[in-house]
């Protein structure tokens, strides 16, 4: 089962994605990130590494920081 942090980071990010009205797949290709990744995360099954929190950041257009607002 995956962890309440990783389930509300995984909102963050999906809240965040359809807020700048991308679809998954067209955030994996401005993130670099595969797809069934940005899937992953976004059901709260996958902890990203750093490196793919700062592209998710740049590929949804906010500071790193506000990926993990009301995460923690």
């Amino acid at each position: 089962m995956p962890d309440r942090v990783l389930r509300k980071f995984g909102k963050r990010i999906t809240l965040l994605r359809e807020r700048t009205g991308l679809s998954q797949s067209q955030l994996a290709k401005e993130s670099g990130i595969a797809r069934v990744y940005i899937v992953e995360i976004e059901r709260g099954r996958r902890n990203p590494t750093l490196r793919n929190l700062v592209r998710l950041a740049e590929a949804l257009q906010v500071p790193a920081d506000q990926l993990l607002k009301g995460v923690g």
